[in-house]
């Protein structure tokens, strides 16, 4: 397995960008906007193959050299599931850059957003594949701070404000989590994953392994925005630059939050009754207190935000039930809203980029002005409002129907009623920014850059055929690992104990 050390890549490769276009940006920013493009474009190209080794190898672990860790060897996990969400990520991400140079143009000293933004993905890809649970925080924070510098990179006084809120927020879920890691490390005395996993099946779920459940739910889910714990999330959106909210909404919360929370329950704890009930309960208040905040909202990106959070209830909503179905769900939403939040954030920016302004009441009529935005618009919208044939229509019928076939009536209905509003919060929107008679003010204004159309063209085409990825030829080797890693508990600890 020699030749499967390439998982450092994810992390060294980014890193390693992120660092030259520091040293290189002030004095050759076409330089580091070629690092930045290139480096996303490398990393999207490996996570692809990492379908294919999944799928011939099984679970791949790798440990770094002492150089890279001199204290200790640090774990590096491949199967299924980070398999999944390391294409989601970098995929989306590439999009994301590619859309980036142009829109940041409005900002001086762009190479410091792409080191920021390189760095973010560091953390990201090193959350995915650590399998040790302290180099997971780590990860995580490294990705964290880098996330609170890109909130407030236009510096002026609402980005700040909002930094702030977001670091004192993200500051209590990572004590939190820490808390959660100490229980644990009493219990079993190790750090790998794995093996907390592989002690904890021997013994029963006492009062300490209880107590690290709801730290790690508590700190995770302010990682995730979910209802308690969202408050900081719409300020974030609405103050960072669109590529920003992008990632956030797209990809940050999902890895940070919902990724680390089902890798600990799931493969660590062993998912219960328990946690089942919880990740339940917060994925019916996200839903319903998300979209309903969203309504009442007239800035595109703060309605963006709140949307996010509703759908961030769906995923947990899924995983909750825990059925193989509502599973597959939740692993489909996870790709679908990447791709249709993403998207819908661009628009934002490319709106944005072209009008001056994010106000809905100020918009109207663009759809004539800005056709590529306007038709790329109105298919995230559809996705995202659970339309066939899109992409969010499949996902979130998995995650209702596994509902019903778990017996849960009401959170079913739950789950439908927040799919109605969300039509409805989404229709409003694309009335008023694209569909009403266009302002005086308006008529002149041009579509956006080559490079924004093409994101966000890419993007909708994931949008449309998300749902595709249910076919077998799909399924079994991408959205079917991912959920064979989440159910075969065992299997996950004894496959890396036997390889270490």
């Amino acid at each position: 397995m020699h030749m499967l050390n390439f998982l450092s890549f994810f992390v060294i490769a980014p890193f390693i960008g992120s660092v030259l276009v520091a040293l290189t940006g002030k004095f050759n920013e076409k330089f580091a906007k070629a690092i930045f493009v290139a480096v996303s474009l490398f990393l999207a190209s490996l996570s692809l193959s990492c379908i294919l080794v999944t799928k011939d190898f099984g679970i791949i672990v790798h440990k770094t050299s002492a150089i890279l860790s001199p204290l200790y060897r640090i774990p590096l996990i491949l199967d299924g599931f980070s398999t999944f969400m390391l294409v989601v990520s970098n995929v989306i991400t590439f999009f994301i850059a590619l859309f980036s140079p142009q829109y940041m143009a409005k900002y001086t000293q762009r190479w410091k957003f792409y080191a920021l933004f390189l760095l973010l993905v560091t953390g990201m890809n090193g959350v995915i594949l650590s399998g040790d649970i302290l180099n997971l925080l780590i990860c995580l924070e490294a990705a964290s701070i880098a996330s609170y510098a890109l909130v407030a990179f236009g510096t002026e006084k609402e980005e700040l404000e909002a930094t702030i809120k977001y670091l004192i927020m993200s500051t209590v879920g990572a004590f939190f989590i820490i808390l959660g890691i100490i229980l644990l490390y009493c219990i079993t005395h190790t750090l790998n994953m794995a093996l907390m996993s592989s002690m904890l099946k021997c013994q029963e779920n006492g009062p300490l392994t209880i107590l690290a459940a709801i730290f790690f739910i508590a700190g995770f889910g302010i990682k995730a925005a979910l209802v308690p714990f969202h408050s900081w999330l719409p300020d974030a959106h609405q103050s960072a630059p669109a590529p920003v909210s992008a990632v956030f909404s797209g990809i940050l919360i999902k890895i940070l939050g919902i990724y680390a929370i089902v890798r600990i329950m799931f493969n660590v704890l062993g998912i219960t009754s328990f946690i089942s009930t919880i990740l339940t309960s917060l994925g019916i208040f996200s839903i319903l207190f998300g979209i309903l905040y969203a309504a009442g909202q007239r800035d595109i990106k703060r309605m963006f935000a709140y949307s996010s959070i509703s759908h961030i209830g769906y995923i947990a909503l899924g995983f909750g039930i825990g059925t193989k179905l509502a599973i597959l769900g939740s692993l489909l939403h996870i790709f679908n809203h990447s791709a249709m939040k993403s998207l819908l954030f661009l628009n934002s920016g490319s709106i944005e980029y072209s009008t001056g302004t994010r106000d809905m009441d100020k918009l109207g009529g663009l759809r004539t002005k800005l056709p590529i935005t306007g038709i790329t618009s109105l298919i995230a919208s559809l996705s995202i409002s659970g339309i066939p044939p899109f992409g969010g229509f499949f996902s979130k019928l998995l995650i209702i129907v596994g509902a019903v076939m778990s017996g849960n009536m009401l959170v079913a209905f739950i789950a439908v009623l927040g799919s109605m509003i969300t039509l409805a919060v989404f229709a409003n929107f694309q009335r008023n920014v694209f569909f009403s008679s266009i302002k005086e003010e308006f008529q002149n204004i041009k579509e956006a850059p080559m490079s924004m159309k093409a994101s966000m063209l890419a993007l909708s085409i994931l949008c449309i055929f998300g749902g595709l990825l249910l076919l077998p030829q799909f399924s079994g080797c991408f959205l079917g690992q991912a959920g064979d890693a989440l159910l075969n508990c065992s299997k996950y600890a004894n496959a890396i104990l036997g390889k270490m």
